[in-house]
C-alpha cells in the first residue's frame, strides 16, 4: 500500500535497501500532486528536522501561500549521528550544518524565538514583540534537555570528572567521548542512565552502553569495568519482544540493570550518583556516568494553551489526534516532530511519516474538505549493539514490529548490513527528507 502523497511505500524511513537508501537521497523527489493556490498564511515553529522537511513540501505542494518559519538557530544537527560522535566513530561536525542550507525559496525564515502562542486569536508573538497572524500553525519546536532537574549538574561538566552525555550537542557528545575512552581504557564503575520523561530517540541510551562496551573490550578496559544500565521503570524497551532480546544481550555480556531507578542528583567531586526508587534515595558511586536529563516542550508550549490538560501535565507535549496530529481543541494547528503530544514519534523516522499526514489534512482543510492519511505510529531504531552490528527496530503505537525487510533482514537479528544503514545510509535519507523527497 502506498500512502497518499509520499510516493514511497509504508515500510518507511528504512524501507529500502542501503544502496537504495543512497539513490533516494540523490534521485529527484517523488512525483507530486499539482500544486494548490492559496493566500492562506502558514506559521512553522522550529527549523530542526520536522519544521525543514514540512518547510519544503509546503513550497512544492502549494502556490500564493505565505509560508513563515520562526526559529532563531544558525546551525541544524543531525541528531541521529549524536551516538556515533559519543562512541568515537565521527567528528562533532558529522553532525553540523547551516540551518539556511535546508530552507528553500519562498518560506520567509524569521531569526528569533517564540515567546507567546496564541491559538484562540491565531497569532504567535516573536521574543522581539513582533505579533504574527496565521491561519495554520504548524508546531515543530522540539524539545528542551531539562538538565536543570538533575541537583549539581550541568552541562559545562560534560567530558570532565567522568560525564557524559551525548544529547546536549555535537561538542557534547566529543566531549562525552573523552570521558568515556578513559574508562573503557581504566575500567571503573560505569552508569547509564535514562529519564522518567518522554524522550527522543529511546533507543541512545542503551545504544551507548553497548558500544562502550564493545569498545571497552577492544581497548582492554573491559575485565576492569563494571556496566550497569538503569532504566526508569521495569523495561528496557517499550516494545515486550524487544526488551527480552535487549535482556539477553546485557546478560550475554555482564551488563547489569537497576530497574526503576531515576538520576536525581550528582555530586561530581565525590564522583556519587543519586537515584529515586520505589524504596527510596540510592547512592551509586561511579567512575563513569553517561546522564540523559528529563525531557520537556519549550515553555512557548508549555505556557500556552496547546499541551494536555490530563496527559503528560509535567512535560507539556501538544495535545492532538494520534491519527491526524491536528490539535484536538484548535483545528488551525498541527505539532510534528518531538513535540507532538503522542505516545511513540520522538525520533527522525518518525518525522518522516508524520509530515505528509499533516501535509495531506492541510491541504484538505485549505481546499475545505476532510483528509484521509493517518500515522500509525511508525517509528525507528537502528539499535546498535557493538561497532559495526545492530538490529533494524521498527514498530508503531500497538508495539507491532514493522518489519521493512521481511525475509531478509531479521529486526532482533545483529546484523552488519543494519549497521550500514545507521553508519551510513541513514544520514543520505535523512538529508532527502529534510528537502522534502523523501
Amino acid at each position: 500500500m502506498t500512502q497518499r502523497g509520499t510516493g514511497f511505500t509504508r515500510r518507511g524511513i528504512m524501507g529500502l535497501g542501503a544502496a537504495g537508501l543512497a539513490l533516494a537521497a540523490s534521485a529527484p523527489g517523488p512525483a507530486r500532486a499539482e500544486k494548490v493556490r492559496t493566500p492562506a498564511r502558514i506559521l512553522i515553529l522550529g527549523a530542526g528536522a520536522a519544521g525543514t522537511t514540512f518547510a519544503n513540501r509546503m513550497v512544492e505542494r502549494l502556490e500564493g501561500a505565505e509560508i513563515t518559519l520562526l526559529d532563531d538557530r544558525l546551525q541544524h544537527f543531525y541528531q541521529p549521528g549524536f551516538s556515533l560522535i559519543g562512541a568515537g566513530l565521527k567528528p562533532a561536525r558529522y553532525a553540523v550544518s547551516p540551518t539556511g542550507e535546508w530552507l528553500p525559496a519562498g518560506v520567509r525564515w524569521i531569526k528569533e524565538k517564540a515567546a507567546e502562542i496564541d491559538p484562540v486569536a491565531k497569532a504567535v508573538t516573536t521574543a522581539r514583540g513582533t505579533r504574527l497572524a496565521y491561519d495554520y500553525l504548524i508546531v515543530a519546536t522540539g524539545l528542551v534537555l531539562d538538565y536543570g532537574a538533575i541537583e549539581g549538574f550541568s552541562p559545562e561538566m560534560i567530558g570532565t570528572g567522568g560525564i557524559g552525555s551525548v544529547y546536549a550537542g555535537p561538542d557534547a557528545a566529543a566531549r562525552t567521548w573523552t570521558a568515556a575512552a578513559r574508562f573503557a581504557e581504566e575500567g571503573g564503575q560505569g552508569l547509564f542512565t535514562r529519564p522518567a520523561t518522554e524522550m527522543k530517540c529511546a533507543g541512545a541510551p542503551l545504544k551507548h552502553t553497548f558500544l562502550i562496551d564493545d569498545i571497552a573490550r577492544s581497548r582492554g578496559g573491559r575485565p576492569k569495568a563494571e556496566f550497569t544500565y538503569f532504566s526508569n521503570n521495569e523495561t528496557l524497551f517499550s516494545v515486550p519482544i524487544v526488551h527480552e532480546k535487549l535482556r539477553m544481550l546485557f546478560g550475554n555480556r555482564g551488563i547489569a540493570t537497576a530497574p526503576s531507578h531515576v538520576l536525581t542528583a550528582i555530586e561530581p567531586g565525590q564522583r556519587r550518583a543519586f537515584f529515586r526508587t520505589p524504596e527510596g534515595l540510592v547512592e551509586r558511586p561511579y567512575d563513569y556516568i553517561h546522564v540523559i536529563p528529563p525531557m520537556r516542550a519549550p515553555d512557548v508550549v508549555r505556557n500556552s494553551p496547546l499541551p494536555w490538560a490530563d496527559r503528560w501535565t509535567d512535560q507539556g507535549w501538544v495535545e492532538v489526534d494520534m491519527g491526524t496530529l491536528r490539535h484536538s481543541r484548535f483545528p488551525e494547528v498541527f505539532a510534528i516532530g518531538d513535540v507532538a503530544g503522542v505516545p511513540k514519534g520522538k525520533t527522525a523516522a518518525s518525522v518522516k511519516w508524520q509530515v505528509p499526514v499533516v501535509e495531506d489534512h492541510l491541504i484538505a482543510a485549505i481546499e475545505g474538505r476532510e483528509g484521509a492519511a493517518s500515522y500509525n505510529g511508525y517509528t525507528s531504531c537502528p539499535m546498535i549493539t557493538r561497532v559495526g552490528r545492530a538490529m533494524l527496530i521498527e514498530f508503531d503505537y500497538q508495539n507491532n514490529l514493522v518489519e521493512s525487510f521481511p525475509g531478509i533482514v531479521a529486526p532482533l537479528e545483529e546484523l552488519w548490513i543494519s549497521w550500514l544503514m545507521k553508519e551510513i545510509a541513514l544520514k543520505a535519507t535523512y538529508n532527502a527528507m529534510l528537502r522534502g523527497r523523501a
